[in-house]
């Protein structure tokens, strides 16, 4: 018996014509399934939670904070607009920024 036969008999599964590749399609969606759901958990999820605590930070923003921009700028909130938050770098410096800018408050403003 050659190794091509023997390969094909292992094949068959008792002469009715299937070849049991029927249960490698369910080990092949349980995979998929599995591999979504992974990616869920370690990159979705957190994702999401940490968008969501951004937006929450940036509706919390009022004058007098001190904040640090996405570009490494510090300053203070001296003014807020709808998206434009004005910041004091410097002593009668100040910038505008977009309020998505805006990554971390450094120090909030007490009252």
């Amino acid at each position: 018996m050659d190794f091509a036969s023997y390969v094909y008999a292992m094949g068959t599964t008792g002469g009715t014509g299937s070849t049991g590749s029927s249960g490698a399609g369910w080990i092949n969606l349980v995979f998929i399934a599995s591999i979504f759901f992974i990616f869920y958990f370690i990159l979705i999820r957190p994702q999401q939670k940490m968008r969501k605590q951004h937006t929450e930070m940036l509706s919390a923003l009022k004058t007098g904070d001190k904040i640090v921009t996405t570009g490494g700028i510090y300053g203070e909130i001296t003014g807020i607009d709808n998206n434009v938050v004005t910041i004091e770098i410097a002593p009668k410096v100040r910038i505008k920024v977009t309020k998505e800018s805006v990554s971390a408050v450094t120090k909030q403003k007490q009252g």
